[in-house]
């Protein structure tokens, strides 16, 4: 299984990479719980979690910085004081 593309996650909208992210966070708990009681089969999964993961909140951040350069020059200031 090969890991998953960022190019994957640029595609999704605000609302699915949300969700996508939830949805990473709870498969590694789940991992790390299957690996606490021993029933972990595929430990490579938490590579792949982990992996995928840090793609979606590079996304989110991302998009974050864009949508703050795109605010009005007036707007910042008023909100620096």
């Amino acid at each position: 299984m090969a890991l998953p593309s960022i190019e994957d996650a640029r595609k999704l909208s605000d609302e699915e990479l949300a969700e996508e992210i939830v949805k990473e966070k709870r498969q590694l708990f789940q991992l790390r719980l299957e690996q606490a009681t021993r029933r972990l089969e595929k430990p490579h999964l938490f590579k792949h979690s982990k992996h995928r993961l840090s793609q979606l909140m590079t996304v989110e951040r991302e998009r974050q910085l864009a949508a703050s350069q795109t605010r009005p020059a007036s707007t910042t200031a008023a909100e620096e004081e």
